[in-house]
Order: C-alpha cells, then sequence, then structure tokens
C-alpha cells in the first residue's frame, strides 16, 4: 500500500514517514499543498494523510481540488486546530477522517487500516437530497427515474449545495468551495451557474430545487 503524507512540519513528517514504514506502507511525502497536489495527482496513492495548516496550498484546498477532480483516494485530514466546525470543514470539502494534533500514533494507524478497508469494500457512497442522486465516482446525476446532464463545474456546484442541503450558503461561500479561494474573476459567475442548474434540475420537476434567500445566499431544498 503506497501513503502518502502533505506536512509542513518535518519532524511529524519524518516520524509518520518511519512509523508507516515500519508498518509495512510505502510512504512518500509531500512538505506543502502545491507539491501535495501534483503528487497526488500524480501518484496513484491509495491513502493520503493531508494536514490543514499548509504553505502554499491549505488542506482544505487540496482535498477540495482532488474530489473536484473526481479524486476518490480516502484521505485523513490532520491538524492542530480545534473545534466542531474546523472538522465539519474538513469533512464538506470532501476527507474521509479527521484527527487532532496532538494524536496517537497507534490511533492513526487505526484510522488508515479502517479508511483502507472501507475504501476496498467498494465505490465510495453517493450524495443525495430528495430524489436528487449524485455517483460521486462516475460524476454522474439521476433525479427519480431519469439522468440529468451536467457540465464538470455544475455537477461540483451541485455536490457543493447537496452536501449542505437544507442550509443557506453565500455566493463567497460556494466561490471558495466550487472555484477557488483565489478566484478574481466576476462573482455573478456564481448565478449563472445556478440558474444553469435551475434550469436542468427542474425539467422533471416543479421548481424549487435551488432557492434564493434574499441578501444571503443559496439553498438546496432537502426533498
Amino acid at each position: 500500500m503506497k501513503l502518502l503524507i502533505v506536512d509542513d512540519d518535518a519532524k511529524i513528517a519524518a516520524a509518520l514517514r518511519r512509523g508507516l514504514t515500519a508498518e509495512g506502507f510505502t510512504v512518500e511525502v509531500a512538505p506543502d499543498g502545491v507539491e501535495g497536489l501534483w503528487r497526488a495527482r500524480e501518484g496513484g496513492y491509495d491513502l493520503i494523510v493531508l494536514d490543514v495548516m499548509l504553505p502554499g496550498r491549505n488542506g482544505y484546498r487540496v482535498c477540495a481540488d482532488l474530489r473536484r477532480a473526481g479524486d476518490t483516494t480516502p484521505i485523513l485530514m490532520l491538524t492542530a486546530k480545534d473545534g466542531d466546525l474546523d472538522e465539519a470543514e474538513g469533512l464538506d470539502t470532501g476527507a474521509d477522517d479527521y484527527l487532532r494534533k496532538p494524536f496517537s500514533f497507534p490511533v492513526l494507524v487505526s484510522r488508515v487500516h479502517a479508511l483502507l478497508r472501507r475504501a476496498a469494500l467498494g465505490e465510495p457512497p453517493p450524495l443525495t437530497a430528495g430524489d436528487l442522486v449524485l455517483d460521486l465516482r462516475a460524476r454522474r446525476v439521476r433525479r427519480g427515474a431519469g439522468e440529468v446532464e451536467l457540465t464538470a463545474r455544475e455537477f461540483d456546484l451541485l455536490a457543493f449545495l447537496v452536501r449542505r442541503a437544507g442550509q443557506v450558503v453565500s455566493k463567497q461561500q460556494i466561490l471558495a468551495g466550487v472555484w477557488d479561494d483565489a478566484f478574481e474573476g466576476d462573482p455573478n459567475v456564481v448565478e449563472v451557474y445556478v440558474a444553469r442548474l435551475r434550469r436542468k434540475l427542474d425539467e422533471r420537476a416543479g421548481g424549487g430545487t435551488i432557492q434564493t434567500v434574499r441578501g444571503v445566499g443559496y439553498r438546496l431544498a432537502r426533498a
């Protein structure tokens, strides 16, 4: 099994590499988010151990970029940050598990084995909201008995909204989560894509799948 560790703390990365190698894994290390993203895309890893606070590109962005590209490699996210909101943000971007620093190495190994076992069982579970079903690996969308044809960006936007079904999300949150934190284009692109999604999703329904909350943002109906 081949693992990638993305952590800018050289001591922690070296200790993890030694320990996981002793457990029988092949381990590679990236010291920042930019190299980590490049290695993750090119290396064919079985699992990624990803720190949140990274130079160049933080772990949330690395994880989100991989998931937007359809990469379903299991990701165990590490962070020195604390609190449920930090954990929720990590999981919302597509991480499979979350471990706070400082952590016990045996616990980390257990989490790694659990994620690898889960991945070996088959396909990642679909995202659902009402009669919407998103196949994350095939990047296909069904509504009821019919399939909805979406572009790559439309799919990413819908997945972002489905993960937060029932919640109001702002235009800025959508830009950061679906485009990029450093997006410098016209923020009205969100309105354009929401309008496209509405047309496609509501062809077979009565409308109201994506609701506008005036002055705040958008909300995907749960059912």
